[in-house]
C-alpha cells in the first residue's frame, strides 16, 4: 500500500501559481499522461495547476536522476506502457523528484519554466496502448437496480456476492475524453415486437465507472496473490462504459454484451497514481449480515482495512435544449467509489486466479458505481427505471435515455480534512447521430 510522505503535505506550495489551491491538479497530485503540444509530437506529461509539464523534456535535460533515472528512460514515447511496467518504486521516485522540481524555491525553476505548456493549448491523448480491457460489475447498488428490471423479486444472481463478475471488453474502442461517440447500429427486439429489427440504438446510456490501470503484469499460469495485488495497480481514471441497452437486451443471452458495449468506452486522460490517492484509502465497507465472506484467495487484512477509495463522483448532462436557453449542464448523479462491493485488489486477484496474464497498460472498469439512494444512480437505466420514469431537465426537456447532441461529463475529486484535494479532470463525450 502507498504510504504518506512529504509529497502529501497540504502546506507545500508550488512556484507554478495556479497549482496552489487547484481543485484537481495541485502539487500533491502530479498525474501522468500523454499530450501533443501545438505543432509537436506526443509527449509524456504531468498536470500541474493549469499547466502541463513536458516530462520528456525534463528527462532530456538530465533533471531526473538517482532513483528517478529508470523512469526517465521511458518518457520519450507516445505511450506510458513501459513506465507503468516499472512498478511502484520508479513511479514513486519520479513523483518525489517532480515534487521537488515544482516546489517553491526549486533552483531548477528557470529550466523547468520553459518546459511548461498552457493546458488549454495542448491536446491530451490516450495515455497508454490498451491491450486488454476488462469490465467488472462491482457496483452492487447498480447490480440490484438493473436486476430489478428483469427479476423484481430476486435482482442479484446467486454468484454475485461470491465472485467479482466481469466480462472481457473491446480495447480498440477505448477513446479519450472529448472524443465524440457515434450512436451504434444493431439488432433490437423490444418485448412488444414479434421479430428483431436493425437500426440505430434507441436506448443509449452512460455508465459511471472508475478505471483501473495495470502496471507490472504476471507470468501466464501464475496467479497474483491478494496480498500483493495492489502492487500491480499503476493508477486510476474515470471511465464511461457507454451502453446500448436495447441492443444489449436482445443479444446478451447467453454470452453477455457484444455490440451493446464494443462501440466506445471513454476514459479521462490523466492517470492518477496510487501514491497521490494514499490519503484517501479507506476500509472496505463491512458486508451486510448474512452476506458470505470472500473466499480466502480474495481476502487479505490489509486490503479490507485500506483497500477501498473515498472518491466523490459526479455526472452532468448538457443537452441542445439546455444550451439553447443558456442554461448550464445539469448534474444528474453524485456517487462515491466507496460503494463498490469488491476492491481493486480483489479484482486483480480474481482476474489472475486461473492463470490469466495481465500486461502493463491493461484497463479494468469497476462497473457502474451507484449509491444506495436515488441521489447517485450511475446510469439512465436506473435514473429513469428503464425509461419508464423520464428525467425532466431545467430546460423542460425530458430524457428516458440519451439523445443525439447530448453530452455526458464525469468529474471526480478526493477530499479529506488536512490534505489537498485530488481531482481527475473530466471524462466527456457528445453523442453523434448513427451513420446510415
Amino acid at each position: 500500500m502507498p504510504q504518506l510522505d512529504q509529497t502529501h503535505d497540504a502546506n507545500a506550495r508550488s512556484w507554478v501559481g495556479s497549482a496552489n489551491g487547484h481543485a484537481d491538479f495541485p502539487l500533491q497530485n502530479l498525474p501522468l499522461g500523454v499530450f501533443t503540444p501545438q505543432g509537436g509530437k506526443p509527449r509524456a506529461g504531468t498536470a500541474i495547476g493549469d499547466k502541463v509539464l513536458d516530462l520528456a523534456a525534463v528527462a532530456a535535460a538530465g533533471l531526473l536522476t538517482g532513483d528517478a533515472a529508470p523512469a526517465a528512460e521511458h518518457l520519450g514515447g507516445a505511450t506510458l506502457n513501459d513506465l507503468l511496467a516499472l512498478g511502484a518504486g520508479p513511479r514513486r521516485a519520479l513523483r518525489h523528484r517532480l515534487f521537488a522540481l515544482l516546489s517553491d524555491g526549486a533552483k531548477e525553476r528557470p529550466q523547468i519554466e520553459a518546459m511548461l505548456h498552457d493546458a488549454s493549448a495542448v491536446t491530451l491523448l490516450r495515455p497508454v496502448r490498451v491491450g486488454n480491457f476488462t469490465d467488472f460489475y462491482a457496483g452492487i447498488h447498480h447490480a440490484v437496480n438493473a436486476g430489478k428490471n428483469f427479476r423484481p423479486d430476486n435482482p442479484l444472481l446467486p454468484n454475485y456476492k461470491h465472485i467479482p463478475i466481469a466480462y472481457h471488453g473491446r480495447a480498440s474502442s477505448v477513446v479519450v475524453s472529448g472524443t465524440d461517440v457515434r450512436r451504434p447500429l444493431g439488432q433490437r427486439k423490444p418485448p412488444s415486437d414479434d421479430a428483431p429489427s436493425f437500426g440505430p440504438c434507441r436506448n443509449l446510456d452512460f455508465e459511471l465507472e472508475l478505471g483501473i490501470w495495470i502496471g507490472p503484469g504476471n507470468a501466464q499460469g501464475t496467479p497474483i496473490d491478494i496480498a500483493q495485488a495492489d502492487a500491480h495497480i499503476a493508477g486510476y481514471c474515470l471511465l464511461n462504459d457507454w451502453s446500448a441497452r436495447d441492443i444489449q437486451g436482445w443479444e446478451y443471452q447467453p454470452l453477455g454484451p457484444f455490440l451493446a458495449k464494443n462501440f466506445a468506452s471513454t476514459i479521462s486522460p490523466w492517470i492518477v497514481t496510487p501514491e497521490a490517492l494514499a490519503p484517501f484509502r479507506v476500509g472496505q465497507a463491512p458486508r451486510p449480515s448474512g452476506d458470505p465472506a470472500p473466499l480466502p484467495y480474495l481476502l487479505a487484512p490489509s486490503d479490507q482495512q485500506e483497500g477501498a477509495l473515498d472518491i466523490a463522483l459526479d455526472v452532468t448532462l448538457m443537452t441542445p435544449g439546455l444550451a439553447a436557453k443558456g442554461l448550464p449542464a445539469q448534474k444528474i448523479a453524485s456517487s462515491n467509489a466507496r460503494h463498490l462491493y469488491w476492491t481493486p485488489a480483489q479484482m486483480v486477484a480474481h482476474h489472475t486466479c486461473g492463470g490469466c496474464n495481465l500486461e502493463p497498460g491493461d484497463l479494468f472498469g469497476s462497473g457502474t458505481i451507484s449509491t444506495p439512494g436515488p441521489e447517485g444512480l450511475g446510469a439512465m437505466l436506473e435514473i429513469t427505471r428503464g425509461g419508464k420514469e423520464p428525467l425532466t431537465l431545467a430546460s423542460g426537456e425530458t430524457r428516458a435515455f440519451l439523445q443525439d447532441g447530448d453530452e455526458i461529463v464525469f468529474t471526480a475529486r478526493a477530499t479529506r480534512s488536512g490534505y489537498a484535494s485530488i481531482g481527475f479532470g473530466t471524462c466527456s463525450g457528445k453523442i453523434l447521430p448513427a451513420r446510415g
